[in-house]
């Protein structure tokens, strides 16, 4: 029989805790129609629009075959919209639209007293420990080469 790891499982920790966190959010993203995906795809582009798809991927963590598809289904709804770059055509510019920074303006009292509610329970020290601690990881993720290249 195989040995067994000798540490923790930390991918699974961490995904245990997005599942802990999201459950905070989900029924504020369903009630206003919106998957994770979807949200975190106006996230990124309320910060920081037009983006191009794979700067969304990116900034997401999404696949681009998953990002194709979200993309085509949030344009559907009128909450972004893509177009051609005039420099390079065939390059695209995904931007939010009025009806997205609406949606998000609906959205913000909830979000923003969910956060409240998890700032509250947890406390503002832990909760900035937390921030800090995974600002940190990402960037030293980022300094090393992955075991996949």
């Amino acid at each position: 029989m195989p040995h067994a790891p000798s540490r923790r499982n930390l991918p699974l920790l961490l995904l245990r805790s997005r599942e802990g966190v999201m459950s905070h959010f989900r029924a504020i993203l369903n009630q206003h129609g919106l998957t994770e995906q979807q949200w975190r795809v106006l996230r990124a582009l309320l910060d920081q629009s037009p983006l191009e798809p794979r700067q969304i991927c990116e900034s997401c963590q999404l696949l681009s075959a998953s990002a194709t598809g979200v993309l085509a289904r949030m344009e559907e709804l009128g909450l972004v919209r893509r177009e051609r770059m005039a420099e390079d055509q065939r390059r695209v510019r995904v931007s939010i639209t009025p009806k997205s920074r609406a949606l998000a303006r609906r959205m913000a009292p909830r979000i923003d007293a969910q956060y409240r509610e998890l700032e509250q329970a947890l406390g503002p020290e832990l909760l900035d420990q937390v921030y800090a601690t995974l600002d940190q990881l990402l960037l030293r993720l980022a300094q090393r080469p992955t075991a996949d290249g």
